[in-house]
Order: structure tokens, then sequence, then C-alpha cells
């Protein structure tokens, strides 16, 4: 670090600063709190990237240099977001005219690509190492799992690849896999596992949990490397850590050091609430900030509980709720601004009724605007929320026939679209000829003569040689029993190849000028342009899926043009130093193959939530996961019923059940003004409509602020609903919907005491239609219901008041 590095700043530098006007005292005290280890515990709408990036702006104010700040976040779209905030704040504040130079905000496997491109030979891997996305570890995983002669059926390939991500977050490598595997089915796995890391090797290549888990490996082994990177980054900052997974939390750990790596305490700075912790089946481990204050000593905590985003009655029933929660770290959850409307919860007949129901409520606001105000509400600001894709389709058909527009987060994303795809793999080998992967993608794509028995042929001497797939085309003549057509069509590709590589120098004439020049070279050379151009000539009028796909090669290119044009070689990681010494210095890396390499990853690292963006004038559809993060004016949460949320594999586990409770706090706090939630008595299922048991979670809500409306008797109301009404029949009501009186929920609770009080776990029932069953759990109260485990089906959870049990003597 050089010399005249500044003294490290203290919280009582310039109390006056104009990046402290308009936080309040707690954001104040999380943007000044300089020293040592801090957890910033921030709720829902507390205004956590306001202080992340007023922060950043308030050390580069008090002398810090932009380059020994490092801030990582989770999503592209959120590391975007922050360096123009924070780009914004310093104009404002008259301290920059744009980013300062070397400030790195990034996503975690962002940073680790960087580190490991340079340091790749520390971490034992070429510099140009590809990244492998989902459908790519597909096809080597089932390449691997064919050439130990196993069968898919047994070792289906997601799940093969769901176990090596899992082990991978953990740290796990192949070799400590197969030491610790005990049965036969671990021990395949095993197998599969270590030669799906030697066909990586062979090709040059890593897939995403590669970079964190060799990240955290380099930082941990190599001591030199982790010097030079804490003496460049004197200033940590993560933002969501309550998502972060064992191999986040390690990397975050060595990058900050220790007291004696230091000589003082790490400037660590975490934000995050453990409220919001839903990712746990990502392997997200809440034990990391529920912990925070034990793994750094002398850590300061700073609870911002204020919402800024939602109405006061929308913040009673998110408290009531997850203070239901035994994992988490309390702070109160309030606002300043009083008044709003209570939030709506109605009982529905099925799904059908409850679209309906939703879309009348949007089309309302629409129309009225919100509370009467006159101002028509734009559909954009309008969202539901479900806990699995299933639940959207009512809602869109229902959506589709009134003529409300709407956009489901879902679908096909660009860059994973088949002829992005393969796009983009003709580019990875351009930039990286052992990828075999992306070879096999593209060599015979648009058809070349290079057939499966050529190739196979092709894959055998490359690896009985020990070469690439790439090398082995390039001695076509010299594999025998590849015939004259197939050679000549393999010799073909490899002088493509090398024209727009320079034979791999990217060096020559010859070689595209630009990242957006070899673009267009490989979608024209290639011959896939005038493939779909071909097909979409071939279609039937109206059709046009292939003309489509000629615009999105077409886009490939535009999004190319635009990332050179806002590349800056600074960002390139074999010129690390650059920031800090002003020094371009020599990469060894010729520019073109830089910005190609800096393109392929800035694709390969898109997350999920960068694709997650609703269209302008749409009501937006999404899952709870894919909602965290956003909000909305007015937002319906459907579907909240046992089984769906919470999601039946919760009901085993009470850690498991916590986050379904988590997640349902995150939709709860995504509604700005407005929030209605719904459960419908019956609910189709496979074509058969199946009695339903309202979510615990709506009695967990309390009263307080809800309005309850139960209109799922379509005659108004003749019996019981499950929810709030009495275990006996009702007399007729007029119709409309009825409001719910605690009289009634006495009544109701009263009937499910008396109803499991004859029952309990262990006796042995008979159901109707299930047959004889065991029940593991009951439970009495207004939801009274029991689990019984029926021979020959399983566990089923029954409401006691409609399930007819039977004690077996």
């Amino acid at each position: 670090m050089p010399a005249d590095a500044p003294t490290t700043p203290t919280d009582e530098t310039n109390p006056g600063s104009r990046l402290l006007e308009g936080l309040t005292e707690q954001q104040r005290l999380a943007t000044r709190t300089l020293e040592g280890p801090v957890l910033v515990l921030a709720a829902a709408g507390s205004g956590k990237t306001r202080v992340t990036t007023r922060r950043i702006a308030y050390l580069i104010e008090r002398g810090e240099p932009a380059w020994s700040i490092l801030a990582v976040t989770f999503t592209n779209k959120a590391a975007r977001e922050m360096r123009e905030r924070i780009e914004r704040t310093l104009i404002e504040a008259g301290l920059a005219s744009g980013t300062p130079r070397g400030l790195i905000c990034t996503t975690f496997h962002s940073l680790c690509a960087r580190l490991l491109r340079r340091y790749a030979d520390a971490a034992g891997l070429p510099a140009d190492y590809s990244i492998y996305d989902t459908a790519d570890q597909l096809t080597l995983v089932k390449r691997v799992i064919a050439g130990l002669e196993l069968s898919t059926t047994n070792f289906p390939p997601r799940s093969v690849l769901s176990s090596i991500s899992n082990a991978k977050n953990e740290l796990i490598d192949a070799e400590a896999f197969e030491r610790q595997a005990g049965d036969f089915s671990t021990r395949h796995l095993a197998r599969i596992y270590k030669g799906y890391e030697a066909g990586k090797r062979q090709a040059g290549a890593v897939d995403f949990d590669d970079l964190l888990l060799l990240t955290a490996r380099l930082l941990g082994e190599d001591a030199t490397v982790r010097r030079e990177c804490q003496d460049r980054w004197r200033w940590l900052l993560i933002d969501e850590y309550q998502d972060t997974n064992r191999a986040q939390f390690v990397i975050a750990s060595l990058l900050a050091g220790t007291r004696e790596e230091r000589g003082r305490d790490p400037n660590i700075f975490v934000v995050g609430d453990p409220d919001q912790a839903i990712y746990s089946w990502r392997g997200a481990d809440i034990t990391n900030i529920l912990e925070f204050e034990e793994r750094f000593a002398n850590a300061t905590v700073i609870p911002l509980g204020e919402n800024f985003r939602s109405t006061a009655p929308i913040l009673g029933v998110a408290d009531t709720l997850i203070r239901q929660n035994r994992q988490r770290k309390h702070k109160d959850l309030f606002t300043s601004t009083q008044g709003g409307s209570r939030v709506e919860v109605t009982l529905c007949r099925d799904e059908g009724h409850e679209a309906s129901l939703v879309v009348d409520w949007f089309k309302r606001f629409g129309e009225e605007g919100l509370d009467g105000e006159g101002r028509p509400l734009a559909w954009r600001d309008m969202a539901v929320f479900y806990r699995t894709n299933a639940l959207s389709r009512a809602v869109e058909d229902e959506l589709r026939r009134s003529g409300v527009p709407y956009v489901v987060v879902r679908g096909t994303a660009f860059y994973q679209r088949e002829e992005v795809k393969t796009a983009l793999a003709y580019l990875r080998l351009a930039a990286n000829q052992s990828d075999d992967v992306s070879l096999t993608r593209v060599v015979n794509t648009p058809t070349r003569g290079i057939g499966k028995a050529s190739l196979a042929a092709a894959q055998q001497f490359a690896s009985e040689r020990g070469l690439p797939l790439f090398e082995a085309l390039r001695r076509a003549e010299e594999i025998p029993s590849v015939s004259a057509r197939a050679a000549n069509g393999m010799r073909a590709f490899v002088a493509m190849v090398d024209s727009w590589t320079g034979a791999g120098t990217f060096m020559g004439t010859d070689v595209a000028a630009s990242l957006r020049d070899l673009a267009e070279r490989v979608i024209e050379e290639s011959g896939l342009e005038a493939h779909y151009r071909k097909l979409a000539a071939k279609q039937a009028e109206g059709e046009e899926a292939d003309a489509s796909r000629v615009e999105n090669l077409e886009e490939l290119v535009s999004s190319a043009a635009a990332f050179e044009e806002d590349y800056d070689p600074a960002d390139d990681p074999m010129r690390f130093d650059e920031a800090m010494t002003g020094d371009a210095g020599t990469a060894g890396v010729p520019d073109l193959l830089g910005v190609l390499r800096a393109y392929l990853e800035s694709v390969s690292l898109v997350a999920d939530a960068d694709l997650e963006s609703s269209e302008d004038g749409a009501v937006t559809l999404m899952t709870l996961h894919a909602a965290k993060g956003l909000e909305f004016a007015a937002a319906a949460i459907i579907g909240l019923e046992e089984g769906q949320l919470p999601h039946s594999r919760a009901h085993t586990s009470e850690a498991d059940l916590e986050e379904e409770r988590r997640l349902c706090f995150v939709g709860i706090t995504r509604a700005m003004r407005r929030l209605h939630m719904t459960a419908s008595r019956y609910r189709t299922v496979r074509g058969v409509s199946e009695r339903t048991i309202p979510s615990r979670f709506l009695e967990e809500i309390g009263t307080e602020h809800v309005t309850l409306s139960d209109q799922s008797d379509p005659f108004a109301g003749i019996e019981g609903t499950g929810m709030g009404a009495a275990s006996s029949p009702r007399r007729l009501g007029t119709g409309g919907p009825r409001e719910l009186s605690s009289a009634d929920e006495v009544e109701r609770a009263a009937a499910g005491d008396k109803l499991a009080a004859g029952l309990a776990a262990g006796t042995t029932v008979r159901h109707p239609r299930f047959g004889i069953g065991v029940i593991e759990t009951v439970s009495g109260g207004a939801n009274a219901r029991a689990q019984v485990n029926f021979r020959g089906i399983g566990l089923k959870t029954l409401v006691l008041e409609y399930a007819r049990l039977e004690p077996v003597d």
C-alpha cells in the first residue's frame, strides 16, 4: 500500500458533513461508525442502501482513496444501482464529477472471478478459463455419468449437480467428498463429482460454485495473495449479509483479516436482516448474521427499525407475524407516518374466485386511485405474490379476461435463449479453445457435415492423447475413422475460429478491431444468422419465432457494443494495481481478448434477480422469493394455505417453518400502502378440487390491523369455513362478504379444542377415503388439525372439523 495513505478516520470527524443531511439519527450513526466491525440490522424499507452509499461517500470525503473500498452485494443489478447512487451522491456533495477510479461495487461471484483471473497461477487455473452455466454443467455431468456406466434414473443430473453445489458451498471438494462417502449411493456420487471436476479441468473451465470455493481456498492457503488483497481493500462493506453461505463467509472473513494481521480490528461493515433470510435452500446460513458479534470481536450493532416504505397497519401485521420466530435478532419495526388502510384478509371459495377478487381490487385502484385520492394507480405499481409459480395461472387467466396488462417474472431470459447461448458459445470458444462444452455445442450448428460418429471419434482421439477437442479437430486427418467430408468440415471449422482469434494470439490484421466487430463476424461467418433467416423464411405467414431469433442475435451485437463502450481497462483483474499506482502497466493480454473475457464474465454472472424486472404499465406477478428487494404501492399475496404457505416441506422442521414465516414477512413488507392476503377454501391440484386449510400465518398476524372477510361460501355462509367460523352450520346470509367477529373466533376455537381432545398422538384412526393411519400430531384451537400417517399413502394434514376420523380399537 502507498506510504502516504491517510490515517484511518474516526466517527468524530466532521460531524457537520453534508453527507449526513436527511438521515435519521440511527442512519447517521451507521454512516459515521467507521472503526472496526459493524453490523447494521436493517429492517425492511429502512433505507439500508442509502446508508451504505452515504458511508462510502463519507469515507471518500474523509480522504480514503476509492481503491481501498470494496462493496459486495448479491446481484449485478444491485451493484450497478449502488455505483450509480454513490456517483450521484458524490456529485451532489461537490466531491467528484463521477464514480471515483478504483472503487469496486460488485457481486461475490464477480469479485471471485476477478481474483481468480489475476491470481490464476496461484489458483491452479488457466488465465483464460471459461465459466460454465447450468446448461454447460448438465452437458458435462451427463457425459460423466454415461462414461461411468451409471443410470441417469438413479443419478438424475440435476440432483447430482445440486449435491455437488451444496458440497462446494460448504467448501467440500471432490477429494473431501470421496473421503466422507459412506453408503453405496454416495460413493458413486463421489465418482461422478471427481469425473465432473476432471472434465472441467481438461476444458479449462469452472462453474459458479468453483468461483467461491477456489477463491476461499486461494485466500486461505496463499498468505501473499491474502496480504495483497487486505492491503488493497482497507474497507469492506457487504450487503444482504443474511444471504451469505459458508464459502462467502470465509471469503469475507479472509478479506477482512484478523486483528493480528491488520494491527487493528478489521473494518468490515455488514448490512442485513435475519427476518428476511429466505434462501437456505440455496445454501445461505442465517447463523452468519446471528453470530456476527461472536465471530468479529468488538463489533458494533446498529439497528435500523424505522420503515420508510409501508404504512403503520402493514408494518403492524409484519411485526406481529415475525415475532413468532425464535431465530432472529429483535428490532422494533415502526414508521413515523401514521394512518393507512387496514390489511385485507379474504377467504375465497376457490382459485378462480380468488383471482377475480384480486383483479377487481386492482381495477378499483386503477380507476379510483388509493384510498379515494382520485388519482388512478398505474398497473406497474401493483403486484401479485405467491409461493410457487403454479399459483399464477388462475390470476393470469383473470387478468387476460379483464384486459389488464401483466407481466410474469419468469420465462426465458435473454442470455438463456437458444440462439443467444449458441452465439455466446462461439465467443467462449474464441476466448478459450480448450472449452470442449462450448465447442460441442457449436461445431455442427449450423450443420457442417460433422456427424455424431465423426465427432465421437475426435473426442476419443483427444481423450487418448490428453488434448483439447479443438486440437483434435485441427489434426482431423490423423483420425482414421473420420470421413473425408467430416475432416474437411473440421478443418474449415478450425480455420474459421483461427481467423477470428489470429490462431489464439488475437494479433494480426485479420483479427476483429473491436468486440462489436467480433460478435458480428461470429454471427455472420458461423452461419447462425443465415440459418435462422432461412428458418424464418420457411415459416407460415404470421409466425415470428425464428424471425425474433435473428433479432435476438442482432441484440447480442448491440449488447457487446454497449459493454465495450462502458468497459474500463482498469477493471481488468490482470491490471489489479492500476487504480492504486496510476500506472496502467502491461498486462500481457491483447485488448480484444481482455474485453472479450470481461464481457463473457459479465453475461455468465447475471443473477436471477437481475432478470426480474417488470414492464411499465403492467401488473407484476412473481414468487415471494423473487419479490425480495422490490416495492409496490398495492400488493396481493395469494394462496395462504397450509401446504402452500407455509409450504408442505416445512411441516416437519421448525427451522424450515421459520423460513416460511420470514418469506411471508418479506411479501408483506413489499407493500407500501395497500395489502390484500387471500386463501381459498378449495384449490385444484392435478385437476381435482381439494379442501384446504387456511395458513397458520393468517392467525399469527393478529386482528388489530386486519379486516377479515369470509367469502368462501357460495351461499354467503351456510357452514363454517375453517377460518374464523363456528363448527356448526350458520343461518343463510344476504349474499355479501361476511365480517368475522371476535365471538365467532372464540366459538370456533372452543369447538376445535373439543374435537382435538378426543384424539392424541399415537392413536390409530380410520378415514373414509385414506383408510387406516396413525396420528403423529394434533392441535386444537381455531384451526384444529391433525397430521396422520396413512398406510400406503403417507402423511396427510387434515382439518378435524371435516376429517371424520374414527379411532380404531
